[in-house]
């Protein structure tokens, strides 16, 4: 293993062994800190039934197409995109309000990397978003969209409106788009370390909106990728792929920052896998 000093500055992209798809949490305020400390200072008497329904709690989930359930295998190389491609975007749905802010956003990668988005019309794009309410945000990872079928959508936005804030139309397309070019979630970097209270967690996304059981929970948050899977330097919760985690869940008062932007160790990641 080359020595983390020589290599990037940021948790790596992954490639994977069957085709996934990765949805995204909405917004996780600093709400209710007070029950986090409440929490804290008296474990053996926490009440889960209160978190039932947080909306903190709907968050990513892994979405195997061969009913793989470990998304983790394969190399680095086979879902990063070729230097200087051109990648075209198409809609499915979506007012044109909607599409203008998702376009926005996409491009900030394009400031950093060697690629280009061209979003046209139709429904012929490698990329293909669609806005389907209550479905969540997912994205194909990387050059995996070049697998699904053409009437499919490889992205989609399962909760923007005219009326979402600036904030959440660019957190959550630029960290979309960033699985769009291969980049897995920051929280499952391989020296993240995260210190989850795993009874609580395994609760915690049991109810609603998620209903997940502990495989699930394990696949979409516990399991960490490995050394040898992973290109990667410093672990980077400010990275847009990090998830905003609440702070009970990994045995802390404060919850991991809510990026809705580009770090600095994402646009250097950006760079060295797409270079000018």
């Amino acid at each position: 293993m080359t020595k983390k000093s020589s290599i990037l500055r940021w948790s790596g992209v992954i490639a994977l062994s069957s085709i996934f798809a990765i949805s995204c949490q909405k917004e996780v305020s600093n709400e209710g800190s007070e029950l986090l400390n409440d929490d804290m200072a008296n474990r053996a008497v926490v009440d889960y039934s209160k978190y039932s329904g947080d909306k903190r709690a709907e968050a990513c989930r892994v979405l195997t197409v061969d009913n793989n359930t470990d998304p983790r295998g394969a190399a680095l190389t086979s879902k990063v995109w070729p230097r200087g491609q051109v990648i075209t975007v198409s809609f499915i749905g979506g007012s044109d309000f909607v599409r203008e802010r998702v376009i926005f956003y996409a491009k900030k990668w394009e400031e950093h990397a060697n690629i280009k988005f061209n979003f046209i019309s139709g429904n012929a794009g490698t990329l293909r978003v669609s806005f389907v309410e209550g479905a969540g945000s997912y994205s194909y990872v990387g050059t995996d969209a070049l697998r699904i079928a053409q009437n499919q959508e490889t992205m989609n936005f399962g909760w923007f409106t005219n009326n979402t804030p600036e904030q959440e139309f660019s957190r959550t397309t630029i960290h979309e788009f960033g699985h769009a070019l291969g980049l897995i979630h920051e929280q499952q970097h391989p020296e993240a370390n995260l210190d989850w209270d795993r009874d609580f967690v395994y609760e915690y996304y049991a109810g609603a909106p998620n209903f997940w059981n502990r495989q699930q929970v394990d696949i979409n948050l516990l399991n960490r990728y490995s050394v040898a899977q992973t290109t990667f330097n410093d672990y980077d919760q400010y990275s847009i792929m990090h998830y905003a985690i609440l702070g009970r869940l990994i045995n802390q008062s404060t919850n991991t920052p809510n990026n809705t932007t580009l770090s600095e160790g994402d646009k250097e990641l950006a760079g060295i896998l797409y270079p000018f």
